[in-house]
């Protein structure tokens, strides 16, 4: 309990924070500068640049092939389990009426 009001007098404090910078114009617009320089640093030429995140798979691989094939059927085991419970279940209600 004593976490949820630490946290809601921290960010009323920050919102006010915020609230008395903002209320001059010229903080206002060095804040959507500062919004511009950092959108344009993510975006190039209208496209979203490439992350420096490392490629997470090469499914272009020829060792990977199996994979690659599988990932982009999609997940069948869900589609598998259930036909497999429906099975067992159809063939113990054949038994149970014979």
């Amino acid at each position: 309990m004593k976490k949820r009001w630490i946290f809601t007098a921290v960010g009323a404090a920050a919102g006010g924070t915020l609230a008395y910078f903002m209320k001059d114009e010229d903080n206002r617009q060095r804040v959507k500068d500062k919004a511009k320089t950092v959108q344009a640093n993510f975006m190039q030429d209208g496209q979203k640049a490439d992350m420096p995140v490392e490629e997470a798979g090469q499914p272009e691989e020829v060792s990977n092939m199996e994979n690659s094939k599988m990932v982009s059927e999609g997940s069948q085991f869900g589609v598998q389990y259930y036909n497999e419970l429906t099975e067992k279940e159809r063939e113990i209600l054949e038994k149970s009426n014979s």
